[in-house]
């Protein structure tokens, strides 16, 4: 079964590389767990569950019954993420007939939506699936952050988190996420020196300082475990109303945590 679709769309290998192309550009411009995380996979549309932790043996003895044991672990759910998206079936024709330029904004529109999704799985789970996130799971480190419109303060609440993570065991190289706010207040010369302050934390997390859609922040050594992909970002074809082609953008994944010790929040003072 092909679950794309992608040959009833009627368009060639050419048009499907350009709307490929579209899809992953875009989505990897709003991406930031996945250049510091393990990427596992894919695997494929099928998994759509993943074991987690070690097997658990539940002792089957009780008084006047003699009962097997019983052996198993958690499993956790692999989401599908999908986010539909329509080309204008005129404009098409016009790429393909008189070579004008294909609009595929709609396109990376709808990559760019499932890209902030899987942020959000990423960083705060879907608890309505019981999968945890980086900022939410239980046995993380804590810390806190102050103003970081003083200098100093920044670098002493990472400063802080890092001490954390190596007392939990975890000497890094460590990656720290970023409010946007917190992110930009980093680009800040030191007094005296040309050197920013984005710069000299880049020198402490050498997994990166990134940008993401959080409160605060979190400071990972990415021993915490990884991310598991089933399908890996597509797009595919739905239907035709003879007006527009109706596409969609998925993928299937879950964060799957080996240690929380391995991650501390910064949460801000208030």
């Amino acid at each position: 079964m092909n679950h794309l679709n992608r040959d009833a769309a009627g368009l060639d290998e050419a048009i499907w590389s350009q709307i490929d192309a579209a899809a992953r550009g875009a989505a990897a411009d709003r991406l930031t767990a996945r250049r510091f995380l393990d990427v596992d996979g894919p695997y494929g549309l099928g998994l759509t569950s993943i074991e987690s932790g070690p097997e658990a043996v539940i002792d089957g003895t009780e008084p006047g019954a003699e009962l097997a044991a019983t052996i198993g672990s958690r499993a956790l759910p692999v989401p599908m993420l999908k986010q539909p998206c329509a080309l204008s079936v005129r404009r098409v024709e016009g790429h393909r007939q008189l070579s004008l330029p294909l609009d595929l904004r709609p396109v990376e529109d709808a990559a760019e939506a499932v890209a902030r999704r899987e942020e959000q799985l990423v960083y705060h789970g879907v608890p309505e699936l019981g999968l945890d996130g980086l900022m939410t799971v239980a046995g993380r480190a804590e810390s806190g952050c102050g103003d970081w419109s003083d200098l100093a303060c920044a670098l002493g609440d990472v400063l802080d988190a890092v001490n954390r993570l190596d007392a939990n065991g975890f000497g890094g190289p460590y990656a720290l996420a970023l409010a946007p706010t917190r992110y930009n207040a980093l680009f800040r010369r030191f007094e005296g020196s040309d050197m920013l302050q984005v710069d000299h934390l880049r020198r402490l997390c050498e997994a990166g300082v990134y940008k993401a859609n959080v409160q605060g922040g979190v400071l990972v050594d990415p021993r915490v475990g990884n991310l598991t992909i089933g399908q890996d970002l597509h797009v595919g074809f739905a239907a035709s109303d003879g007006v527009h082609l109706n596409l969609f953008v998925s993928e299937s994944l879950v964060l799957l945590i080996d240690d929380p010790g391995a991650v501390c929040t910064l949460a801000p003072a208030g």
